[in-house]
């Protein structure tokens, strides 16, 4: 019996419109080639809207050669040379002194393009105090789009296989960096056109002009390593936070909540962070049911910036210690990805899948930030009463799982059947990896923290849940309003 719809407009996402065809790039090996490839094929637009941009990366493989400059900037003033008629929209936050445009590396390319007349930058500060604009969309000809959690900057380029001291995961100036693991989707037809029509108001509101939208072309299938669903209804979803004369929009938010809510058997997520009350507080009273769904996060080791280690690890910690008193029967586990060798690979993906029925996808992590706080887009489907939608669904979950755990799709579904639990047959799996010295999923082990630490992730100082609570007093905020208990005060393991 097929379920109700989960997608409301106006309650849990902005727009439902038809991708005539949807597929996800894991990591962005994959997604540079694809909208490399996306990109030389545009005629008439091109909306680039980022969080963090550098213009000396290569945008493909770092050794692509297909008569095309490598770096995106020179890449972007060769295709406004190539093609006369296409004009190039970029869309960047303007965070003041964390400005990623302000590089040294990154200057020329602005002071270029500038004098381009088919190249337009605009700097997106039109935000709250704190907030930031964290979409990661693009748009080309309003017939083919981009909707995820990878920038086009520094140290996100990687493969699949996350290769231990890899050649060619290395910065412009030949410094290595580590593993990292990302997602992004890619859409045709009128959903495409949806996220053209988002990104038009982004750049209007950002002071840029009217942009007619451009008539509808065939596209070319991608070539690049993809998972394809073939052709779905896709539901939009936003956060925007409450801004001048602007209401908050927290559809993500919404969605996220419905989807837990929702699962019968599993809820699998990955994610940068672990710091929403209230995603934690829907898992709490998930996990509290006799017969609720398994729960499995996928986290980095810790977080790639001070301001993270602070605020998000932390709250992390505080979150997992209470959930541990609601989590009776061993449903909920985080785990970290780490290299044959055991490096940590560094989790950017931002993922839901609930059983094989519902996939999310975007640039909205399970923080206050991203649900309440910062400028997001995430795209979601639904399996409903298709059989072969839902079976997609599940194989993409255990090809994510296969490349955590250094197995075979086929494997992890075996497993699982095998076990009657994901939770067990990804133990399973683990000490199979373990044993075979191959990559791996190790569970989270709560850290020590600082008296400092605690009581800033308690009180949301860095992850406020919007506008109005950077200016709400202290007494009012917590990480445990409402049925989320919080940690016994002990030492936790080291």
């Amino acid at each position: 019996m097929a379920l109700p719809p989960m997608f409301s407009p106006a309650r849990n996402c902005w727009r439902i419109e038809t991708a005539d065809d949807f597929s996800i790039l894991v990591d962005a090996d994959n997604y540079f080639a694809s909208v490399r490839a996306s990109m030389m094929a545009a005629k008439r637009s091109i909306f680039f809207v980022g969080w963090d941009f550098d213009a000396t990366v290569a945008l493909g493989h770092p050794k692509v050669d297909d008569g095309a400059p490598r770096r995106v900037g020179d890449f972007l003033l060769w295709l406004a040379r190539r093609t006369p008629g296409l004009e190039i929209r970029i869309l960047l936050w303007s965070p003041a002194p964390l400005a990623s445009w302000a590089r040294p590396a990154n200057l020329p390319y602005l002071l270029r393009w500038k004098w381009n007349r088919q190249i337009s930058v605009r700097l997106d500060g039109k935000h709250p105090l704190g907030s930031s604009h964290h979409q990661k969309m693009l748009v080309i000809d309003d017939a083919v789009a981009y909707c995820g959690g990878i920038d086009v900057t520094l140290d996100r380029w990687d493969t699949r296989r996350h290769l231990d001291d890899d050649p060619d995961r290395r910065r412009p100036n030949g410094k290595p960096y580590g593993p990292w693991h990302d997602i992004s989707s890619r859409f045709t037809g009128p959903a495409a056109r949806a996220l053209g029509d988002l990104c038009r108001h982004r750049w209007t509101r950002a002071g840029g002009e009217h942009v007619p939208f451009v008539e509808p072309r065939a596209v070319a299938a991608d070539d690049a390593p993809h998972f394809s669903f073939g052709k779905v209804d896709l539901a939009i979803a936003r956060t925007s936070p409450a801004y001048q004369d602007e209401t908050a929009v927290t559809e993500i938010e919404q969605l996220a909540l419905d989807m837990i809510n929702a699962a019968k058997r599993t809820v699998y997520a990955e994610s940068q962070y672990f710091a929403s009350r209230a995603i934690a507080q829907a898992i709490a009273r998930r996990l509290d049911e006799l017969d609720g769904p398994e729960i499995v996060l996928i986290n980095p080791t810790t977080s790639d910036n001070w301001l993270g280690q602070i605020a998000m690890d932390t709250a992390r910690a505080r979150l997992f210690e209470s959930l541990r008193r609601h989590d009776k029967s061993g449903r909920f586990k985080i785990y970290h990805p780490v290299t044959a060798k055991g490096e940590p690979i560094y989790v950017h993906a931002k993922l839901m899948i609930v059983d094989d029925q519902y996939l999310r996808v975007g640039s909205s992590n399970i923080n206050n930030r991203s649900m309440r706080f910062d400028q997001e887009c995430d795209v979601a489907l639904e399996a409903g009463a298709s059989e072969a939608l839902s079976a997609r669904i599940a194989r993409f979950r255990n090809d994510l799982l296969a490349e955590h755990l250094g197995t075979a799709p086929e494997t992890v579904e075996q497993t699982i059947q095998q076990e009657g639990s994901l939770i067990a047959a990804i133990e399973l799996l683990r000490q199979r990896s373990g044993a075979s010295q191959g990559p791996t999923l190790k569970p989270y082990e709560t850290p020590e923290i600082s008296d400092i630490e605690t009581w800033l992730a308690d009180h949301e100082i860095l992850d406020p849940e919007g506008s109005d609570a950077v200016f709400e007093p202290i007494e009012k905020r917590g990480l445990f309003r409402g049925r989320l208990k919080r940690p016994r005060r002990r030492k936790v393991r080291g």
